[in-house]
């Protein structure tokens, strides 16, 4: 068995009553396990596994596959403030969304997960701005060695994600953009 303390990055169904669930954790970066019977009522995982959660987890690694199995969970930081407006969930979604881009599963992560540690913990108090997504790309460019620690122009930092990984940035991006735009939050 391992332990680890890691993000909620996403969960799919699997069965009726089992779900998929994935995880950001800085010693194996982005891997999935497999949480059985997580949908049940009388479940240990009720109300456990939502997204942008922070977790202490016990999981088994898969013997061959890269599905591990969920063994226990328990919230170490729940971020319940995430949940008070749409514009922080789509926060937090472009985000896990930018990473999953550019990283490769199971490869360690220290200082991408604490960006995003440092982000959530940001977007569980306050609604996203223009300068704050801009930062978030600035300083996950920086981590990737995309741009220099020199001040770049607005969109640079994005621009080099695109261009460097040959994908288009996630949908959210732009939704979340119009968002920010409607609700007055561009500082």
């Amino acid at each position: 068995m391992e332990k680890t303390e890691a993000i909620i990055i996403g969960r799919s169904r699997y069965s009726e009553t089992t779900l998929i669930v994935h995880w950001c954790c800085p010693e194996m970066g982005l891997f999935r396990t497999i949480a059985k019977g997580a949908l049940r009522p009388k479940s240990p995982f009720a109300g456990i596994l939502d997204l942008f959660l922070m977790v202490d987890i016990r999981f088994a690694r898969a013997k061959s596959g890269d599905l591990h199995t969920l063994a226990e969970a328990r919230w170490s930081n729940p971020r319940l403030g995430l949940r008070q407006s749409y514009g922080r969930v789509l926060a937090g979604t472009y985000m896990v969304k930018l990473i999953a881009l550019v990283v490769e599963p199971h490869a360690p992560i220290p200082a991408i997960y604490e960006l995003l540690t440092k982000a959530l913990d940001y977007l569980n108090d306050h609604d996203p701005s223009r300068a704050f997504v801009e930062r978030f790309e600035l300083r996950l460019a920086e981590d990737l060695g995309l741009v220099g620690e020199k001040s770049v122009s607005v969109g640079e930092s994005a621009r080099a994600i695109e261009e460097n990984f040959h994908r288009r940035l996630p949908v959210q991006r732009r939704q979340l953009l119009e968002w920010i735009s409607l609700h007055g939050k561009n500082g």
